[in-house]
């Protein structure tokens, strides 16, 4: 069942992405464009997202479980940290060069769109990159013996 719903919400997620215009690069860097022709259409996207978002977590928060059964699991970080600024920023840097970030990619690159396709190969090289220097910290160091 909480893979049915995890579709739905992708479904939805995805028309919604595709409805907005999140996946066309030349709206999203019209739009980080401020001293340029600057093209507000996604504030107003952003804006209603971030509303209709509020009112669903404040509904959310007095929930114990989700709808599929799940227990709610809520983020417990309460700080900005060095992890979280430098991650920020990259993900800014990388939509404001690409004009995609990975969610509107994904729905690019499922409908084949060239650009989308070589950022989803680059943002799967990067997380590999990432995954390979985590494993790398957790193995044991050699100890040497004199």
């Amino acid at each position: 069942m909480a893979a049915l719903f995890a579709f739905a919400a992708g479904l939805v997620f995805g028309v919604g992405l595709i409805v907005s215009g999140l996946t066309d690069p030349e709206r999203v860097l019209g739009f980080l464009d401020l001293a340029g022709d600057w093209n507000p259409a996604l504030a107003f996207v952003m804006g209603g997202a971030v509303l209709a978002a509020s009112v669903g977590f404040a509904a959310l928060r007095r929930r114990r479980a989700s709808l599929s059964g799940e227990p709610m699991r809520w983020p417990q970080a309460a700080r900005v940290d060095l992890r979280l600024a430098v991650g920020s920023l990259a993900f800014g840097v990388g939509w404001g060069l690409a004009g995609f970030c990975p969610g509107p990619a994904l729905v690019a690159a499922a409908a084949g769109i060239a650009d989308a396709l070589i950022f989803v190969a680059a943002m799967a090289a990067g997380m590999a990159i990432y995954s390979a220097i985590q494993y790398l910290q957790r193995l044991p160091r050699p100890t040497r013996t004199s």
